[in-house]
């Protein structure tokens, strides 16, 4: 599966890819949110009423979703990082953390790596939920390849598109690509072992979720030399969507040590 990226406009602005629902000038820290495999932007839209006043939400806006649909969405991550990496640069001038669900905390891990090589630049913090570690390889068989009723089965099992989503056909037609890109990314993914990271990590994870086991999650604390943090909240692989409040209380407590760290 591969996607035309001469098809999208490269002189767009950094801007593109970010929005920042209530923008702070007296924040002290920027928090960079991913989403999950098909989610968007939305999911973190009010994040700020729960986090430190001290903090700004910033979401990143990936091609396929949200303002950026008519634009194709990335199916392979080098070609995501090389290309975000340049765009996120210009904002990081103050102290920042990373935050990733799933396929957005391999995206904020890739990420990280790449501003360390080419920028020398951390994030104070790396916040992962959903996903095993990154060394931590799948036989599992590829989902983005199935043909389309076995590609819906999948989802249905997985639980993280909307039911109204999934029962509505015309409106499955037109996220299919983006559905089936964002699988591809995953699934290819190849980690490309490095140093371990100077900055701390804390994963979250659901009690009850299928996919990612407590034990996978606990492996991340091979990607630190800093402290590492593993905490399960109560729900499956979606806990970030269905029941987020002890996710948002954590990462409230953590992000204020943070900035009073920083400052």
């Amino acid at each position: 599966m591969t996607v035309n990226r001469e098809a999208i406009n490269t002189s767009a602005s950094s801007a593109a890819w970010f929005s920042i629902a209530r923008p702070n000038p007296y924040a002290r820290m920027r928090l960079f949110c991913f989403p999950y495999a098909g989610g968007s932007s939305f999911l973190f839209h009010k994040w700020n009423q729960h986090l430190p006043s001290s903090v700004e939400i910033c979401t990143v806006q990936l091609p396929g979703r949200g303002t950026r649909t008519h634009e194709p969405a990335f199916d392979a991550i080098q070609p995501l990082i090389e290309t975000l990496g340049p765009a996120i640069y210009p904002f990081l001038q103050q102290p920042f953390a990373f935050f990733g669900h799933s396929m957005g905390a391999i995206i904020a891990f890739e990420l990280t790596l790449y501003l360390r090589r080419e920028y020398g630049l951390l994030p104070s913090h790396l916040f992962v939920s959903g996903r095993r570690a990154p060394q931590i390889s799948s036989d599992e068989p590829h989902v983005y390849d199935l043909p389309h009723d076995e590609f819906i089965s999948e989802l249905r099992r997985l639980n993280g598109t909307p039911l109204e989503a999934l029962e509505h056909p015309e409106l499955m037609e037109l996220m299919m690509p983006l559905l089936r890109a964002d699988f591809a990314l995953v699934e290819t993914y190849n980690y490309r072992p490095e140093p371990p990271l100077e900055c701390g990590i804390t994963a979250y994870g659901g009690l009850q979720d299928q996919e990612v086991s407590g034990d996978e999650l606990k492996a991340w604390h091979r990607q630190t030399r800093s402290a590492f943090r593993l905490q399960m909240m109560s729900g499956g692989h979606f806990f970030i969507q269905k029941e987020p409040e002890d996710l948002l209380r954590s990462l409230y407590s953590e992000l204020l040590q943070l900035v009073r760290k920083e400052y």
